[in-house]
């Protein structure tokens, strides 16, 4: 049973020696030549004006999670759409069960308020 996985276990160690080594080699290799401007905060083409442990407002946070919510919905309907033909009337009733913990997701933020900005 382990040879099964012994060339997961190879493909592992040489990506991991490899990404180290090229890590290192990089490191070693790049030229480092640190300055003021370059150690300096830069944020949107101009100097923080403010100190950066200042608090945000949330609605960054959700709007940030909705993208993902509803970038990994895409990322689920296209693999169902293109072997719908196969999964049938079960693929039907688990995408139905999907969307709609969705689409209560959805307007659960809705009514929170995350998607207005005032």
């Amino acid at each position: 049973m382990l040879t099964e996985y012994l060339p997961v276990l190879i493909f592992i160690t040489i990506s991991t020696l490899l990404g180290i080594s090229l890590l290192v080699v990089g490191s070693i290799l790049g030229p480092n030549r640190p300055d003021s401007e370059k150690l300096s905060p830069y944020e949107c083409g101009f100097e923080a004006i403010e100190d950066s442990r200042m608090q945000f407002d949330v609605r960054f946070y959700l709007v940030a999670i909705l993208f993902i919510i509803f970038d990994l919905e895409i990322a689920f309907f296209i693999p169902w759409a293109i072997v719908m033909d196969k999964l049938g009337a079960v693929g039907l009733i688990a995408i139905t069960v999907f969307v709609f913990e969705l689409v209560i997701g959805f307007i659960y933020l809705w009514k929170k308020g995350a998607l207005e900005w005032e």
